[in-house]
């Protein structure tokens, strides 16, 4: 099967301009907060993606399919709903660091919070290290 293109691309929007003409104000103001954390625990700059989010450093994937790709190894979007924090091997083996979090609920690879206050920041840095660590174990992965 051909390689196939990921809808999702970084773009040159600024992740700050973006931040800043989020509507809802706690989105707003969590995702400003947010968005020096991810870069000090993950010494990455950070990369718009798409229209909404925020992703720093980036992996390739290739399914039993054949369908392969590239896409960021974690980052963040304040969506209408929910704070949505990326992890993609998802939150395997991290039961223990969910249990002591705070407010959130799971997907696959995503993890969705209210508000920043809802939530231990220790533990989302101990959360995306880990996600950071298996990543760079498992796939073919850059900084930029």
């Amino acid at each position: 099967m051909a390689k196939s293109t990921n809808k999702t691309k970084p773009t040159k929007l600024s992740p700050r301009a973006f931040l800043r003409s989020v509507d809802h104000p706690k989105r707003r103001a969590d995702g400003l907060a947010l968005l020096p954390f991810f870069n000090q625990v993950t010494s990455l700059k950070p990369k718009m993606w798409g229209s909404s989010m925020i992703g720093y450093g980036r992996y390739h994937y290739k399914y039993d399919s054949g369908r392969e790709g590239e896409f960021f190894l974690t980052g963040f979007s304040p969506r209408k709903t929910a704070l949505t924090i990326y992890v993609m091997p998802g939150y395997r083996d991290m039961s223990e660091n969910l249990a002591r979090l705070g407010k959130h609920k799971i997907g696959k690879s995503c993890l969705y919070i209210n508000k920043l206050d809802d939530i231990d920041l220790d533990v989302l840095e101990e959360i995306v290290l880990e996600g950071l660590t298996y990543m760079r174990a498992n796939y073919q992965t850059w900084d930029s």
